[in-house]
């Protein structure tokens, strides 16, 4: 069945070829050494599935680097340095005017790769709805609003990104924010950040902002450099209301290995406030130096499972904005000391009560285990 099923198969491209059907070309340009290089991509060829940056060492772009819509389109900055005027937006697609737009522009898909360096501007990389777009091996530096900033970019996949001093955002991954658009159907879904790095600047906020998206996973990320507010934010709040808890009813999960904190932070490391059933795994990470202003994690809501964290400072805390967190603790160090039962002005333990929600007073932790604790 299999061979007749081939031969069908063969004998049909080939009547096809002979029809006169012609296969589709690759084709590749070379953005020139001289000249703006946004101005260039608006007259990109229509034929064009592949950019290099192999004329010189340096370009530059004053306004936004506007990327045409493609199926597949392929830049390689073969290890060169771009640098972007004060109000542009880096690499970037279409403005979106509502949800069906959207739905028409998540079949394109970029691949943005191999920059030395690429630095000011607003944001690096703007990206508003694709499917399986990838960044890899990039710098980007000195950006105001956000490095990358990912609005409807589903499975992403953003690998071996160094950020470096980032005036606001590092990393952003959200919904969209047109027409239509909410935390339930314009998220980043199951997209992938793995060994990515944000040394922050002193006016950063957050390293690394998760909003309304599902089954998102970190890899072996760092954050470091200045103090930053927050290392990572994960919400899912859908109209951005941090005062109660989040409620998006798609968001189910967020899964974080090997993160690194190599720094102060002014409000929380890691801030989690998720639907009261998603469950949130933060595995293995590594809080380098003592944080004793900020707890290293500040809970909202969701099911928290923090685990096998092999070094705990004493000085090292957890905040709770409801009275009774839903966090599981498993491979814990023998410094993580917690007695539920002598809870005493709102602390016990590594627990406390912090920037309670309306309604919220009596800190109570009948679901806060501490499991497989070390001798």
């Amino acid at each position: 069945m299999m061979i007749r099923s081939l031969r069908c198969l063969c004998a049909v491209l080939g009547a096809a070829w002979l029809a006169g059907a012609a296969p589709v070309m690759a084709t590749e340009y070379v953005v020139p050494a001289k000249g703006d290089v946004g101005v260039w991509f608006s007259r990109l060829p229509k034929d064009a599935t592949s950019v290099v940056f192999s004329a010189a060492d340096s370009y530059h772009s004053e306004g936004d680097i506007l990327l045409p819509p493609r199926t597949m389109l392929v830049i390689d900055g073969r290890g060169c340095k771009l640098t972007l005027g004060p109000n542009s937006n880096g690499f970037t697609n279409a403005e979106v005017a509502d949800m069906k737009q959207a739905m028409l522009m998540a079949t394109y898909r970029y691949v943005i790769k191999d920059f030395a360096d690429i630095r000011g501007g607003r944001k690096a990389i703007d990206f508003k709805s694709s499917f399986g777009s990838v960044m890899d091996n990039l710098n980007l530096s000195g950006q105001t609003e956000a490095a990358i900033d990912l609005r409807f970019c589903l499975l992403a996949r953003l690998r071996n990104i160094r950020v470096t001093h980032p005036r606001n955002k590092g990393i952003v991954l959200r919904q969209g924010d047109w027409k239509g658009a909410t935390g339930i159907n314009s998220q980043c879904n199951s997209s992938v950040l793995e060994q990515c790095r944000v040394y922050c600047h002193k006016t950063t906020t957050a390293a690394f902002t998760i909003l309304n998206s599902n089954g998102v996973r970190m890899t072996d990320c760092v954050s470091e450099g200045e103090a930053a507010d927050y290392d990572l934010f994960l919400s899912a709040t859908m109209d951005g209301d941090e005062s109660r808890p989040a409620s998006n009813p798609v968001v189910k999960s967020f899964m974080l290995s090997g993160f690194h904190v190599e720094h102060q932070v002014r409000k929380a490391s890691i801030y989690v406030n998720m639907p009261v059933k998603a469950v949130v795994n933060l595995e293995n990470v590594y809080w380098n130096a003592p944080i004793s202003e900020a707890p290293v994690l500040l809970y909202t809501m969701g099911q928290v499972n923090l685990t096998d964290i092999g070094w705990w400072n004493k000085a090292f805390w957890i905040g709770t904005r409801i009275n009774a967190p839903r966090i599981t603790i498993a491979g814990a160090p023998s410094e993580m000391e917690l007695d539920g039962r002598k809870v005493a002005g709102n602390r016990a333990g590594f627990m406390r009560m912090v920037d309670p929600l309306r309604g919220n007073s009596i800190l109570q932790l009948p679901y806060v285990q501490v499991q497989r604790k070390s001798m």
